[in-house]
């Protein structure tokens, strides 16, 4: 079977992506290639106190239905993984697994009809996601250890609440903080255990990571820093873990965050370029004709920071996909984003904007309000702001992200940038 476009993907990028195209080429035919059976969702909705507290219905984190596909005449085959690409024939394989998801296996069945399960391009687009990592520790396999990355991750988890006594979350990044606000707000004892000396080290800064860990101990939560897990303990179901310093810490849930990572390994035949990501250009084009890549597995050269990025980022990925979308259908428009991060809980507010990476040549000035209500960072690249970290500081986030787009001069005002009554809209151009 053949398409004029065929996305690898599901997931916000590669349904944008698909929307765009149809805007441009609305006879073009398209099919999308799912990992998973569920049709869009929203994934940064699956961390979210109300979702888990059902104050918002589970229908909600739908954001298409199989009749939108249907009615836009995109082919969504739901439950295939891709194994291999061949750019000389423009072909993709997928497995042989079968497709479950009801409401697209008419589709499915007649594509493939038994015959092998290849699929013919003409313009491909690879936007893979991430997957979360492995967790190496002995142990890790029992019942009641999970990852959230996935609706189904999200249902098992909730279920396994129903029974929880004691949760232990991995790892001190977004998902791990807000899923201990989550567990406790179910009442849970909850201990955190994080590797480095602070939240999100070398990202923010030890007053960013103090204020969290403060934040979290006030809700209830125990924070244990500089700690690891040597083992699970139990028999088929987690009961204990112990730490590398012989610490025993009950528990009959555990909650992993300790990062994603882009599969690849599939292509690595197929003279793609990647690195940590799927290497493209401000177009988001990737070295092989016809092929293009958007969300968390790109690794594209950012036109506002003028250097290879990789986000994983919600907002990030639904833009890619729309910007990768025109192209493939016959634009050429570079994509261009001030990308954000932003969670709450326990009764703070993390923020992180634009490059927030910690780099030699990078200055960091530090804008305070009395008494630390707030702590925001300001990092510093060749004289422009590239990137800011808050702590309680949303109210100046938007005026940040302007300056960083508008590669605003910022060199010498280090001492009124350090100000928190300096107003940096004084600083925009004037219009």
């Amino acid at each position: 079977m053949n398409f004029k476009y065929l996305i690898i993907g599901g997931g916000v990028a590669g349904t944008s992506a698909a929307e765009s195209i149809k805007t441009t080429d609305p006879a073009g035919s398209i099919a999308i290639v799912n990992d998973e059976n569920y049709v869009l969702y929203s994934k940064v909705m699956l961390s979210k106190p109300n979702y888990f507290l059902d104050k918002i219905g589970s229908e909600k984190a739908f954001l298409k239905t199989p009749e939108w596909y249907q009615q836009q005449g995109i082919v969504f085959l739901g439950g295939k993984v891709a194994t291999a690409l061949d750019p000389k024939t423009k072909t993709i394989t997928l497995n042989d697994g079968p497709i479950r998801n009801e409401a697209t296996d008419s589709q499915a069945n007649q594509i493939f009809n038994g015959a092998s399960q290849q699929i013919q391009y003409e313009k491909l687009l690879l936007a893979l996601g991430s997957t979360p990592r492995k967790w190496p520790v002995k142990g890790a396999d029992k019942a009641g250890v999970f990852s959230l990355r996935t609706i189904d991750d999200y249902k098992e988890i909730k279920e396994g609440l129903k029974t929880t006594k004691s949760a232990v979350i991995v790892g001190g990044g977004f998902i791990g903080f807000e899923m201990c606000d989550i567990l406790r707000t179910f009442g849970l004892p909850v201990t955190m255990i994080i590797r480095e000396p602070h939240f999100w080290d070398p990202i923010l800064d030890p007053i960013s990571g103090r204020m969290v860990t403060e934040a979290i101990d006030k809700g209830g939560a125990k924070v244990m820093l500089n700690s690891e897990v040597d083992e699970v303990l139990g028999t088929e179901k987690v009961e204990n873990v112990k730490l590398k310093d012989g610490t025993t810490i009950p528990c009959d849930l555990i909650i992993i965050g300790i990062g994603n990572f882009c599969q690849m390994d599939w292509l690595k035949n197929s003279g793609l370029e990647v690195n940590r990501g799927i290497l493209a250009n401000e177009y988001l084009e990737t070295n092989l004709p016809d092929v293009w890549t958007a969300g968390d597995s790109s690794e594209y050269s950012d036109v506002i920071l003028e250097e290879k990025v990789q986000l994983g980022n919600w907002v990030n990925a639904q833009v890619q996909g729309k910007t990768a979308g025109l192209n493939m259908a016959g634009k050429k428009i570079p994509f261009k984003l001030v990308s954000s991060y932003n969670t709450s809980g326990f009764g703070i507010n993390i923020a992180f904007v634009g490059d927030v990476g910690i780099k030699p040549d990078r200055i960091i000035v530090e804008r305070d309000e009395p008494i630390e209500k707030s702590h925001v960072r300001l990092l510093i690249q060749y004289g422009e702001l590239v990137g800011a970290t808050a702590i309680n500081g949303m109210d100046e986030l938007t005026t940040i992200s302007k300056l960083i787009e508008k590669d605003t001069k910022v060199i010498g005002l280090e001492p009124d940038l350090a100000n928190p009554n300096f107003d940096l809209k004084t600083l925009l151009p004037k219009t």
